[in-house]
């Protein structure tokens, strides 16, 4: 596993932690489809959670909150329509999220989560 990947599996293990910290049910991790891939997926109570998780090892590249742009947020509401397809039950409300992680050597990672993008 090159360092990007093993970053990004950090980085998700983290989140996961997190979300379950704030109360939430993690159901799936890395579901896949023909459309692309969910990071997580996690129930906030009756609400279907959508979660992309974003990892950055420093600041040169941006935020890592700022990779999840209208376009992405789109494809994220399109998965998570395919993710309901695929598993139907009875979710009152679905929203998409996102996870924001600053992992710089030496330092605590940071994390930043965004309640309901792009609603």
């Amino acid at each position: 596993m090159d360092g990007h990947m093993a970053l990004g599996r950090y980085g998700e293990e983290l989140a996961t932690r997190y979300l379950r910290d704030c109360g939430m049910e993690v159901i799936e991790r890395n579901w896949r489809c023909a459309d692309g891939e969910i990071d997580i997926v996690a129930l906030d109570g009756d609400c279907l959670v959508v979660c992309e998780v974003k990892t950055r090892a420093g600041n040169g590249a941006g935020d890592p909150l700022e990779a999840v742009t209208w376009e992405k947020a789109s494809r994220l509401r399109r998965l998570a329509a395919a993710y309901l397809r695929a598993r139907p039950g009875s979710v009152a409300q679905t929203r998409i999220d996102v996870v924001g992680i600053l992992a710089r050597r030496g330092h605590p990672p940071v994390v930043r989560h965004v309640v309901a993008v792009g609603s």
